[in-house]
């Protein structure tokens, strides 16, 4: 018997952003696979969090930044569908998964633009397309990227560059699988307080204080201000929005 649910995958969901996308959607009734990097325990925590919302649930290991590792977690993923949600196919998928590097243009050096290029645009490529033959038509694909692909802030320049590609691969997806009734859109949070990028906003006063004196409504955000919006462009209420970026930033740098 196939899950009644929907289902949704979220790369990266074992903590911060993704771990909130996760439980908003559990809280929307759509059974959730998380992945995690190297945070087992975490991620069979946020796996627990979800059962209690009344949902399927499930976790599995995903280095994002190692294609080696794409057509392996794949059949991880056909595996669990299968196994644990009686189904072979999914609903959406929500490419989260990040880390943060703060440099200068002129010290980033080679391996971190290569880090940063893996796991924020190949990443996000790669799973797409081997998502695309077990993604339900009438699906969602939702892309993150980040404010600062809009806005500019010193220290981020090969980081929201990457950004900056996703929101052109995020309208030429929309486009190309348009026929199959999928909509790809993009989520670009604004400066959030999370252990991202080592805390930095979180954990530095003076710096969460200038970023709030940019920011409309006069503070910086928390996860929970963004894992609503993930789980509204999964709703039948969002089926028109396509190949457009949300920023949700409190209104940052306007």
């Amino acid at each position: 018997m196939e899950s009644k649910n929907k289902i949704a995958l979220v790369t990266g969901g074992s903590r911060g952003l993704g771990k909130d996308m996760a439980l908003n959607l559990a809280k929307n009734g759509i059974d959730v696979i998380i992945t995690y990097n190297t945070a087992q325990k975490e991620a069979d925590a946020v796996v627990a969090q979800l059962q209690g919302l009344h949902v399927k649930a499930a976790a599995l290991q995903l280095s994002a930044g190692d294609s080696k590792k794409v057509s392996s977690f794949f059949d991880q993923l056909r595996a669990t569908l299968k196994n644990m949600f009686q189904t072979e196919s999914f609903d959406f998928l929500v490419n989260n998964a990040g880390m943060g590097v703060y440099a200068s243009f002129a010290d980033t050096t080679e391996a971190q633009f290569d880090e940063l290029f893996n796991v924020h645009f190949k990443a996000p490529f790669l799973l797409t397309q081997h998502a695309l033959p077990i993604l339900n038509n009438g699906g969602r694909v939702i892309n993150i990227s980040s404010g600062l692909a809009r806005f500019t802030e010193p220290g981020y320049a090969a980081y929201a560059s990457m950004k900056g590609g996703i929101e052109v691969l995020t309208r030429y997806q929309a486009k190309e699988l348009g026929a199959r009734g999928i909509t790809v859109n993009t989520v670009a949070p604004g400066a959030i307080e999370t252990d991202f990028g080592g805390g930095v906003v979180r954990d530095n006063p003076h710096l969460n204080k200038h970023l709030a004196e940019k920011i409309a409504l006069g503070r910086v955000g928390l996860p929970e201000d963004i894992g609503g919006v993930v789980a509204f462009l999964c709703t039948e209420q969002a089926r028109w929005i396509t190949g457009q970026r949300l920023e949700v930033s409190g209104g940052m740098n306007l």
